[in-house]
């Protein structure tokens, strides 16, 4: 069937058949050890972006900067900070007496 497919122009493929050509042309990327690898790393731009993230304010965020409690989720270079997602979470849970 996709031989018929790749030679059918795509004006004329209902959308159906477009989806199955396109899955059978598209491998989800593998990892080495043959584990598909479906998660991506997620982050979060300046302070107020990840406060938005952390659902607290900008002042929070820099009162925890500056106490190093997420040192290991935030990279700065000069002005700019960007801040994993995954980290940033698991930081922010430690700050709370391990609760979350």
């Amino acid at each position: 069937m996709t031989k018929e497919l790749l030679s059918k122009p795509i004006w004329q493929m209902t959308g159906e058949e477009l989806l199955s050509l396109i899955q059978s042309h598209v491998a989800p990327p593998v990892a080495t050890d043959g584990v598909s690898v479906a998660t991506e790393k997620k982050y979060v731009y300046g302070i107020p972006g990840i406060a938005r993230f952390l659902g607290c304010s900008t002042s929070t965020i820099n009162r925890m900067k500056k106490s190093g409690k997420l040192a290991r989720a935030i990279k700065q270079d000069g002005r700019k900070i960007i801040g994993d997602c995954a980290m940033l979470l698991e930081c922010f849970g430690q700050k709370k007496g391990g609760r979350r």
